[in-house]
């Protein structure tokens, strides 16, 4: 179906304008954030392109193979992307990010991250900056990729720490295969951490992994 075919009234952004987002279908939400579309109707694309994937999927496919899938139109894919990455962003906030008052555990800390890091096919390290209550004020990504000890430099660690003025923080990264037991460089990462962490008189309380559904603690274990 084209806009144009569609009464005035009666298309998308003027239904969301008087009756809320909460009224459109997952198709029409998605034909307003991306305006439109090379070679088709947008209304026709993002229906097709949600009954082959759900949102979860289409940013597993990737920007290549989503890019095809929007008939090579590179914009509307990158807004595909934009769009998941944000709905990441705020499930984090809403399952336990800055809202909460303190981080008292390490499933505070899975709860933080999950929805951020569960759909990852490389391994993302962070650090958690605490204040002296134990809240939340700053989220850094240290690296991608498998992590090494000898690559993995402290300083890039406690930099946002100390530029916060932290009094402690967390490690935290994830495991794509979903398994969440350490390996050994997880151990020395998180050794020469805590080492610097005393030196700096920055602690660092935890290092935790995530997995598809469930996470290691250090301290815990």
């Amino acid at each position: 179906m084209k806009i144009s075919d569609i009464p005035f009234y009666d298309r998308p952004g003027e239904r969301l304008k008087k009756y809320g987002a909460g009224v459109l279908s997952d198709y029409e939400l998605l034909s307003i954030v991306i305006g439109r579309i090379k070679d088709e109707e947008i209304l026709e694309f993002s229906s097709r392109i949600l009954k082959k994937y759900n949102l979860n999927k289409l940013y597993d496919i990737g920007l290549e193979v989503l890019k095809e899938e929007c008939n090579n139109d590179e914009v509307a894919a990158l807004k595909v992307l934009s769009l998941i990455q944000l709905c990441k962003r705020y499930n984090t906030l809403v399952d336990g990010g800055y809202n909460k008052k303190e981080i008292k555990s390490a499933k505070d800390v899975y709860d933080l991250l999950h929805s951020r890091v569960k759909d990852y096919n490389e391994e993302h390290l962070y650090v958690i900056c605490l204040d002296t209550k134990n809240c939340v004020n700053k989220i850094h990504r240290v690296c991608i990729g498998t992590l090494n000890s000898s690559l993995i430099h402290p300083r890039e660690v406690f930099k946002a720490a100390i530029k916060e003025n932290s009094n402690s923080i967390i490690l935290c990264h994830n495991h794509p295969s979903g398994n969440v037991e350490p390996s050994e460089e997880d151990i020395l990462i998180t050794e020469k951490l805590k080492e610097a962490g005393k030196v700096l008189n920055i602690k660092v309380l935890d290092h935790v992994v995530i997995g598809k559904e469930k996470y290691w603690s250090w301290i815990e274990n």
